[in-house]
């Protein structure tokens, strides 16, 4: 009978243990875009996911290398609707960095529904995409650090929404509902070698459901008069990434939005 391994253990989350090499899914456009920006000129190594847009990640990637010659980007393409493509991502990424430490769950699904509208389609789409898929791909690094005795962080894109709630969206919602209650599970279950943050922003980009004006003006529907930019942000997720004491928790990122109380989501104001 052939003895098993067994699995390194760790007293102390140790920082010099963390690679500074980052995946951000989702980053080829928005958010995700800013965020694995700001990480190549603070001195990360970027990993750069896209499902479908192949172009704008590449557009990403040579932004991340104009601000930081010395970082090396590289795109990787994956169907998170598929858990085994969740896992292969996490594999393909440590393989071609030869370690990962951190991982920022940014991609998700934003389709409107409410809750007289919203269905099993609707319901298992965004839970595929917005509460499994982080999930999964936060298992799968915790067991890529284990392989590597390395430890590593990962934050998970929330949404001052659930803070301040309203009944529009609502698959969406619920979906970054259970999102927040993993964030703060995972905590638990995998320390000290994985902390698990929450980043909440507020009203951050515009979309095709508002015009320029609306925008600039819910934008400043706050205490502080503006809502997060995505320069915020993404600063606050690199603040996650490296404060060694940060886990189980979620930091709110929206100039206060989520201490007034809005009756409709702000692409429905």
């Amino acid at each position: 009978m052939t003895a098993t391994a067994p699995t390194p253990t760790l007293s102390a989350f140790d920082a010099t243990r963390m690679p500074r090499t980052a995946l951000v899914t989702g980053a080829g456009t928005r958010l995700g875009k800013a965020i694995a920006c700001h990480l190549a000129q603070s001195g990360w190594r970027v990993a750069i996911h896209y499902r479908s847009s192949a172009q704008a990640a590449e557009s990403t990637a040579a932004a991340c290398a104009t601000l930081n010659p010395s970082v090396q980007p590289l795109t990787f393409q994956a169907d998170l609707a598929d858990s085994n493509a969740c896992d292969a991502l996490i594999d393909a990424v440590g393989q071609a960095f030869g370690q990962l430490g951190a991982l920022v769950n940014s991609a998700a699904l934003f389709e409107h529904d409410d809750a007289l509208s919203t269905d099993q389609a609707s319901m298992a789409a965004h839970w595929q995409a917005n509460t499994l898929a982080p999930i999964r791909l936060t298992q799968r690094l915790y067991h890529h650090l284990i392989d590597k005795d390395g430890c590593g962080a990962v934050v998970n894109l929330l949404d001052q929404k659930l803070w301040n709630m309203n009944p529009d969206f609502f698959s969406y919602t619920l979906s970054k509902s259970a999102l927040k209650t993993a964030t703060t599970m995972l905590a638990q279950a995998l320390a000290p070698r994985l902390r698990v943050v929450g980043v909440a922003p507020g009203l951050t980009l515009t979309s095709h459901m508002l015009s320029d004006e609306a925008f600039q003006a819910l934008h400043k529907l706050s205490p502080l008069g503006k809502s997060s930019t995505p320069e915020d942000v993404a600063a606050t997720v690199d603040f996650a990434l490296r404060n060694a004491s940060l886990t189980g928790t979620t930091v709110l990122v929206d100039g206060g939005q989520h201490l007034m109380k809005f009756d409709r989501d702000f692409s429905l104001m």
